[in-house]
């Protein structure tokens, strides 16, 4: 599904990602964790061809995403880390909006649109201006927009950041339901630990642009080898030097969303 072989990206001296390889099978939900400034949103950048990468580093569905920038796009969804609905705009008009983007068949978007926005328990909304919506029904918005081109791909970047517990959970109830009915292949970052835990298949821990760990939950917590060990252990074993950093810049952001809610 997704094939990464040594992708290396520099932003004047500072190396962003170095080197990594990465493998997302079919059907699975892939979490991608490690603290801010590990180079994980600069990874989906390039996943998502929105930064430029080398013919032969970056594969989806077999397509080289250097030579087939446009055929990959019409496959991926994206849900990018900050808020990307227009709050002058309903939620409908939103999502029609990214059907004309994505060049959802005319004759197709009405019923497209409906049905994103009634899998993500927006109909009674779908009307009412977004800035009117709480912080997770626009993310649940985000992701009707992302999910009208009925992509094969769906990569989530901190898809709950700011959100309540509450909130959180309706937008992973969300997730697998329409991952368990498409067979969609899911890639998210998250910095919540229990959310990585209970609903990705593997992951993968990256630290200064580098993988250090890839396993299931269950794998990575049996590598550290504390016996009765968590997915937090697992973060701080790989991750510990950039823990206070990370966990401070992931505190802010929180904050910055939380005004945004």
């Amino acid at each position: 599904m997704i094939t990464v072989r040594n992708l290396r990206y520099r932003f004047g001296d500072t190396v962003a990602v170095d080197g990594i390889d990465l493998d997302v099978l079919p059907g699975e939900i892939f979490g991608l964790l490690g603290p801010n400034g590990a180079g994980k949103t600069t990874t989906i950048r390039a996943l998502t061809t929105l930064l430029p990468v080398p013919p032969g580093v970056v594969e989806i569905f077999g397509l080289d995403v250097a030579k087939k920038k446009l055929a990959v796009r019409r496959l991926v969804g994206y849900v990018p880390q900050l808020l990307s609905a227009d709050g002058a705009l309903t939620g409908r008009e939103n999502v029609a909006l990214f059907a004309r983007l994505f060049d959802v068949p005319r004759r197709e978007r009405r019923e497209r649109v409906a049905e994103v926005i009634e899998a993500m328990g927006l109909t009674e909304a779908a009307d009412r201006r977004a800035n009117t919506y709480s912080g997770g029904m626009v993310r649940r918005l985000e992701l009707a927009q992302a999910l009208v081109s009925a992509p094969r791909l769906l990569i989530l970047d901190e898809p709950t950041i700011g959100l309540d517990p509450v909130a959180r959970a309706s937008v992973w109830d969300r997730i697998a339901e329409i991952r368990i009915r498409t067979g969609m292949t899911v890639l998210v970052t998250t910095h919540y630990m229990d959310e990585a835990q209970q609903s990705c298949d593997r992951l993968a821990l990256m630290n200064r642009g580098r993988i250090t760990a890839v396993g299931t939950p269950a794998e990575l917590i049996a590598s550290i080898g504390t016996g009765a060990g968590t997915l937090d252990d697992v973060f701080r074993t790989y991750t510990g030097e950039h823990e206070n950093k990370g966990f401070r810049h992931v505190q802010q952001t929180r904050r910055t969303a939380s005004r945004l809610r």
